[in-house]
């Protein structure tokens, strides 16, 4: 791997052939999130979308936790997210650049390797990625009731969607605690491993999405999002006008001729 820039040492940036690897770097602290943090980690994931050259991100933790949640320790010394109450707050928020609203809205696949404890936020972070490896050590903390919250990262719309409204039910409002083998019983993870091996993994699971064309990929990422929020018909059509330019596309035609030719296809994103 090699170095990207970063504006935060608390997120690092790396790369690995056609995957981009994003690491919450705060260890001594669980990678517990401060705002610096927030906003290190949605321009990274922007930057990392519209590189034509990042076909998967992978996102993990530093350490032995994957993300303790918000900083509760800068909270309540008052210097960190959430401290000082709603007077802190502005009357109106816009979250379009929002780490959990970026993380939604990118078409590049994106997949969690999942190292240790996420907790709160964390644990939205996590369920807000596409696909979940988890180490064996891996767990999924709804904290958020204990603490005073609610699941404000997406975890009230992602979590109902995964495991159905009573499933959800049952682990927000009794702020569980799930283990990764709980998690891949629940669906909540595609696969658990090793601790040892989880990179190795995860970058083996990133690495055969990246074979596929990534226009396709992207594009079907983007309809699946979409149909999360329209009907049938409107979403078969909403297809059909995705897959008139990936027809026109240079990987089509590669990928039909590397079926005939029965060799694998090598893919431009083009």
């Amino acid at each position: 791997m090699s170095d990207a820039k970063s504006q935060n040492p608390e997120v690092l940036v790396e790369r690995e052939g056609p995957v981009g690897v994003l690491t919450l770097n705060r260890p001594d602290r669980l990678n517990a999130i401060s705002s610096a943090m927030l906003a290190e980690l949605s321009r990274q994931l922007i930057a990392l979308d519209q590189d034509v050259e990042v076909r998967a991100i992978v996102i993990t933790g530093a350490g032995r936790g994957f993300c303790a949640g918000l900083d509760l320790q800068d909270a309540t010394a008052g210097s960190g997210i959430g401290s000082g109450g709603a007077s802190r707050f502005p009357a109106t928020l816009d979250l379009r650049d929002a780490p959990p609203t970026v993380l939604h809205g990118i078409d590049t696949p994106t997949i969690c390797a999942l190292n240790g404890g996420a907790a709160g936020y964390g644990m939205d972070l996590a369920l807000g990625c596409d696909l979940r490896v988890a180490a064996q050590s891996a767990k999924l903390a709804a904290a958020f009731t204990r603490r005073g919250v609610l699941p404000e990262s997406g975890g009230t719309w992602i979590l109902p969607r995964l495991v159905g409204w009573a499933r959800a039910a049952e682990i927000i409002f009794t702020g569980r605690t799930l283990g990764a083998e709980q998690c891949a019983e629940l669906g909540l993870v595609n696969k658990v491993v090793p601790d040892e091996l989880l990179m190795k993994e995860t970058l083996a699971l990133a690495n055969e999405i990246a074979a596929n064309a990534p226009l396709a990929v992207q594009a079907a990422k983007r309809m699946m999002r979409m149909g999360l929020a329209e009907g049938f018909d409107d979403h078969v059509h909403h297809v059909y006008l995705q897959l008139l330019p990936l027809f026109a596309s240079k990987d089509f035609q590669e990928g039909m001729r590397s079926f005939l030719e029965k060799r694998k296809p090598e893919f431009e994103g083009r």
